[in-house]
């Protein structure tokens, strides 16, 4: 792996530990690095995530609706509860990555042959079939399966 891309995997990591800890997260996960993703000033990611409609609050946004909704599964509304944070806000900054980030990093840069680039960590968030990324992106009505290809479109043209 290059220079560049570990400078951005830990500028996008370090970045995560504070999305994670304004949740009140033990660890960072995959929806940690995708807002991460999303603060990050690095074009072809911004690209892709602008193409499908998604921005930093976009995400924020979809995420909080996919927390209400499995509350709701569990029977907790937060309109009658007196939550106004997540459970935990406020700790320690979490610096452990959790599963489902080890996964995204280990789809996106884990066994690459080639030299790794910013887009490889978004696919490899994008590649999850289950979680809270997948339920995020479809709540927020976004297709993702059409934007793992439009990610991997934009890796092929640049790999020519």
């Amino acid at each position: 792996m290059s220079t560049t891309i570990r400078r951005y995997v830990q500028a996008v990591v370090d970045q995560a530990g504070i999305e994670a800890q304004r949740e009140g997260a033990t660890t960072i996960e995959a929806q940690h690095l995708l807002l991460a993703i999303a603060t990050e000033p690095e074009a072809n990611t911004q690209q892709a995530l602008s193409a499908a409609g998604l921005d930093y609050e976009g995400i924020r946004t979809a995420l909080q609706r996919e927390f209400e909704q499995s509350l709701g599964v569990a029977g907790v509304s937060l309109a009658t509860s007196d939550m106004t944070t997540r459970p935990g806000a406020g700790h320690a900054r979490p610096t452990k990555l959790g599963a489902s980030a080890k996964l995204a990093l280990e789809r996106g840069l884990g066994k690459r042959r080639g030299e790794s680039r910013p887009l490889h960590l978004l696919l490899g968030i994008l590649q999850a079939e289950k979680g809270t990324v997948p339920r995020a992106l479809e709540t927020a009505g976004i297709n993702q399966s059409e934007l793992t290809m439009r990610v991997i479109e934009q890796l092929t043209v640049h790999d020519d």
